[in-house]
């Protein structure tokens, strides 16, 4: 079956199986070696990349869509989501598809709503679904360069802006460091998010009195200098300020 086929008669099969008009996108996060990334699809037929996204299905609660369409492309069930956005523009779909018939279920007009995930990318392997050749970790300086399908370019932006905003009133990391890290390591992670460098001293302080940090009796070994402490994350008073936020930041 060539691909075109394909296209058709898993349009076909949609119309029978999700709401019409309402899909959902994602911006996976992930955070590696200093760097931030996000995960993207590369499309077989036209070679645009764009996010892990999917239709609901009739009788399925959107969040539960998020969730299916994240294990499916990502094999991790434990992910942190939040809704942010909503996008409608009305020819945001038309043309990706612009070489199909009209009645194709993915070239009609969809509002998307959209999500951010945060997740530990060393958990993750990439599957792509059956309309794209790849899956992969992009890092996100290199985006740029892509050919991103749609309007999923403003959706990544979008998303990013929400999650730097976020960083004033509610911490991150726990969904996205290993389960013992150092001092530098989140405050490395906070820089590479905001883009920007940060005093460790304010950093430091701060970080402590939010409450979420537990020191442990041991010491990152090797490296030239003297061993850091390692920490990590009082998860009940982490998901507590999750819930309520706190203005510290």
């Amino acid at each position: 079956m060539d691909f075109r086929t394909q296209i058709i008669n898993a349009s076909a099969e949609s119309y029978e199986k999700f709401l019409p008009h309402i899909s959902v996108d994602t911006v996976v996060f992930g955070f590696d070696q200093g760097s931030l990334r996000i995960l993207l699809l590369k499309m077989n037929y036209n070679k645009e990349w764009f996010l892990p996204g999917g239709y609901v299905g009739k009788e399925e609660d959107t969040d539960e869509a998020v969730k299916r369409v994240l294990y499916e492309r990502s094999g991790v069930e434990d992910i942190f989501l939040e809704e942010f956005a909503v996008f409608g523009s009305p020819q945001r779909s038309q043309q990706s598809f612009a070489d199909y018939p009209d009645t194709l279920w993915n070239k009609q007009r969809f509002i998307s709503i959209g999500y951010y995930a945060l997740v530990n990318y060393k958990h993750v392997v990439p599957q792509p679904d059956s309309l794209s050749e790849t899956c992969q970790w992009i890092d996100f300086k290199d985006i740029t360069e892509l050919n991103i399908t749609m309007d999923h370019r403003k959706i990544i932006s979008k998303a990013l802006r929400t999650l730097r905003e976020r960083l004033s009133y509610k911490p991150i990391g726990y969904n996205l460091l290993p389960d013992k890290f150092t001092l530098p390591d989140l405050q490395g992670l906070y820089e590479t998010v905001l883009g920007k460098k940060l005093n460790r001293g304010n950093f430091y302080r701060k970080m402590k009195n939010m409450g979420i940090l537990q020191k442990l009796d041991e010491q990152r070994k090797g490296g030239a200098h003297k061993a850091p402490d390692l920490y990590k994350f009082n998860v009940e008073t982490y998901n507590n300020i999750l819930q309520e936020g706190l203005n510290t930041w």
